[in-house]
């Protein structure tokens, strides 16, 4: 069973890209095979609009016809067995490549009937991972939960049962002595990423393993 990961973060060892790979260390200890894609490596922009993928009869359709850096892990992720994405949160949402990258991935597969189906040929666990600066209780009075959900919804639509799992009051700075900041305490930050976070760290551990049991079943059925 084939796991990939998306890390939508500009960092490639901090919070994000580390619950990732501990989800994928979940994967691989039920015997899935996994991969981790790092979207800031890539070239690549947002859905155009150019609607290819929805052409009666065209030679792209259900299929994103733009050809950049994000072509080949589109075609990966069409044969993947579960897939994880995981992100920051920016100003309430997620960075603008994961964005752009669930644009290029989901409307491809969205088709305008009624209702609005999924040309994704099978079922496939999916699940999301957030990371933030926020406490749980600011989260729901941001709204966060808001952005989430529709997350959630576009996932089990296109791909079928998915779940979130969200990271809160997260560790920024290696070294908050050196930018201006007065938001929190960062020694009651630092704290809790030597206490909060590895539990954080194994829920998506146990996060991965679920996704390759859910994985199994689906093929069973």
């Amino acid at each position: 069973m084939k796991v990939i990961a998306i890390n939508g973060s500009p960092r490639k060892k901090w919070n994000t890209a580390t619950l990732l790979e501990k989800a994928l260390e979940g994967a691989a200890s039920q015997g899935g095979t996994t991969e981790l894609i790092h979207l800031y490596d890539l070239d690549f922009k947002g859905c155009t609009s150019c609607f290819a993928c929805k052409l009666k009869g065209g030679k792209s359709y259900g299929k994103c016809a733009m050809k950049d850096g994000l072509t080949p892990v589109l075609e990966k992720l069409a044969l993947a067995d579960a897939i994880l994405f995981g992100s920051p949160i920016y100003f309430g949402t997620v960075t603008g490549e994961m964005r752009s990258f669930m644009e290029r991935l989901l409307f491809q597969y969205l088709t305008y009937t009624r209702p609005p189906g999924s040309l994704f040929e099978r079922k496939i666990p999916t699940a999301f991972i957030y990371t933030m600066n926020v406490s749980e209780e600011q989260m729901t009075e941001y709204q966060y939960p808001l952005h989430f959900n529709k997350n959630e919804y576009y996932l089990s639509r296109i791909f079928g049962e998915t779940e979130t799992l969200c990271a809160y009051e997260t560790l920024q700075f290696e070294d908050y002595d050196k930018v201006v900041f007065d938001y929190f305490d960062p020694e009651e930050r630092r704290e809790k990423h030597k206490t909060v976070f590895p539990d954080e760290c194994r829920k998506a551990f146990e996060l991965g393993a679920r996704l390759v049991g859910m994985g199994e079943v689906g093929d069973v059925q």
